[in-house]
């Protein structure tokens, strides 16, 4: 190990750990570890939004901690495991000589160095691309049963951590055809779905929901260049900060001359192009690129070895990105350091301000899958995110907790209410009302599909299959139906309310069963919509996500 690993490479790690590990303990949730905290109370092979790997990690810092460092405690570790397994993955003795230059190197990535302490999907993707690329290249100096299994189960845990972790894998495997007819590399795929069965049986067992709204269910908007493409670049130079032209530079200086190289070549321009031409689509997120910094760290710093100039640029550049990082991490904690407000500040204040007034009654937040579990995190009170038309679908829209607060006196928080019982403030100064409601009785888990479109809509009549999912019967007179009009980037424009009568004029749906339902389409015009669905308002609740869309011809 004291080969491996000199002191002076140890202490680094130390001073990386503890400063990580106070970090995380003084820093409040941002609103995306509260939503995976949220995971992690019902333990599952699979999530709406992601696999299931954040919530693993989540369950098991609450093992030794409470509060927020029993959320982010195995992310420290996986943090300062990132950065070892980063160092193993350079061969050459010089790295010894310069062991600095490497922290700097990857101290000075900020989301590098926030997904050192922060919960989230990619802080294990990360440490698991840095694994697989490690094993890759064992498995290439030794290909065997061994080298293969182990290759096999990082690729499952690589792909337990985010869906992106796909495109790490078919670009390792593009770089390297030959793995084609490699029967030890059969065996590590074979290994590897073995291992993500689980998680593949999950989405089975539920619809596919995660591929769905991942590939075809998420709205989008009109392609604007600025926005989009121009902000795909920027998020490029974001990605490294300051350092980010000798980088880049490294990277396309590099020759692939060993299959190592080339794999960590290929993922960095295979991701990179693979977003740019996503960016003609819809906006690309800053984290969605995350994944390079792994292959490039390694590409920059062996760079960095053998030439003087570009050392002490990233050395002198990333310092300056290290002092700008760490000034805004104290200002995570200290709220007058932040240049803007922040998800961290202020989150224990406004929780206070909703229980004062409300006590300990569940509160139902209207089209906040973020608030939710923040509430229920900092006060400990039941919490439930009613999903509407304009929102999206998320983890509460197909787990049980609708059931926890269903037939209770609750406190229904909007930031659209006009007025309420009680109000607040968030830190950003948006202002929230909530209202009471006794007995709150919502049926967002009811979906209807519509069987035929007439070719003539004005006037003519229509119709769709209305589920029960629920084990108790739902009553008709409770509901109110709606049809929804879409665009073609299958955003709502408008919600028109339809009259509807069930085929045997039933009062009741049985639990568990669909029953036949129809309507006229109104004699307005749909204003030019691309899809349409029918939507549900129960018991005078705005219209929810029931529907399943159908293009009109």
């Amino acid at each position: 190990m004291r080969n491996q690993f000199p002191k002076i490479f140890l202490y680094f790690l130390g001073f990386f750990l503890l400063l990580n590990l106070i970090q995380a303990t003084a820093t409040q949730l941002i609103f995306d570890e509260a939503y995976y905290w949220y995971y992690a109370k019902d333990l599952s092979w699979g999530y709406f939004d992601h696999p299931p790997m954040v919530a693993f990690l989540i369950a098991l810092s609450k093992v030794f901690f409470e509060g927020e460092l029993g959320v982010r405690l195995m992310s420290c570790i996986l943090g300062i495991g990132t950065m070892t397994v980063i160092w193993l993955l350079i061969d050459t003795p010089k790295k010894k000589e310069y062991i600095p230059h490497f922290f700097v190197l990857l101290a000075s990535m900020p989301l590098l160095h926030a997904y050192g302490f922060l919960t989230l999907p990619d802080t294990p993707l990360l440490f698991f691309t840095a694994l697989f690329f490690l094993t890759y290249r064992n498995f290439l100096g030794a290909p065997g049963v061994g080298n293969a299994l182990l290759l096999g189960l990082v690729m499952a845990a690589l792909m337990y951590s985010k869906y992106h972790a796909f495109l790490v894998i078919f670009f390792v495997i593009l770089s390297n055809p030959r793995l084609i007819r490699d029967r030890f590399a059969w065996l590590a795929v074979l290994v590897s779905l073995l291992a993500y069965s689980p998680h593949l049986w999950w989405l089975y067992d539920n619809r596919f929901v995660s591929v769905n709204y991942h590939l075809f269910e998420r709205p989008n908007r009109p392609y604007e260049f600025f926005d989009f493409t121009l902000g795909y670049f920027l998020n490029l130079i974001a990605v490294f900060g300051l350092t980010f032209f000798w980088i880049y530079k490294a990277a396309f200086k590099t020759p692939a001359k060993d299959l190592l190289t080339r794999a960590l070549l290929f993922v960095s321009f295979g991701i990179l192009l693979f977003f740019f031409i996503s960016s003609f689509q819809r906006r690309v997120q800053t984290q969605w690129i995350i994944v390079i910094c792994i292959p490039m760290a390694v590409l920059a710093y062996r760079y960095m070895l053998e030439h003087e100039g570009v050392r002490k640029w990233i050395f002198r550049m990333g310092l300056v990105n290290i002092g700008i990082l760490m000034f805004l991490r104290i200002g995570l904690v200290f709220e007058p350091l932040f240049p803007v407000v922040y998800e961290t500040h202020g989150n224990r204040t406004w929780v206070q301000k909703i229980t004062s007034q409300a006590g300990e009654i569940p509160v139902v937040f209207e089209n906040s899958y973020r608030m939710a579990p923040m509430f229920e995190f900092y006060s400990g009170n039941p919490s439930f995110s009613l999903n509407n038309a304009w929102y999206r679908e998320n983890q509460y829209s197909i787990d049980s907790s609708e059931a926890r607060v269903r037939n209770r006196r609750v406190l229904y928080v909007s930031r659209y209410l006009p007025k309420g019982d009680i109000s607040f403030t968030m830190p950003d100064s948006t202002l929230f009302y909530g209202i009471y409601i006794d007995p709150f009785r919502s049926y967002r888990k009811l979906r209807t599909e519509i069987v035929n479109i007439p070719k003539t809509t004005g006037g003519s009549r229509f119709s769709f299959e209305l589920r029960n999912p629920y084990d108790f019967e739902v009553p008709l007179a409770e509901l109110q139906f709606g049809l929804a009009l879409l665009d073609g980037y299958k955003q709502i424009q408008k919600v028109i309310p339809v009259e509807v009568i069930s085929e045997e004029h039933q009062t009741l749906i049985p639990p568990g069963e669909s029953i036949s339902m129809h309507a006229l389409f109104p004699k307005e015009p749909l204003d030019n919509a691309t899809f349409i669905k029918v939507v549900i308002s129960e018991n005078g609740l705005r219209w929810g996500l029931n529907g399943k869309r159908k293009e009109l011809e």
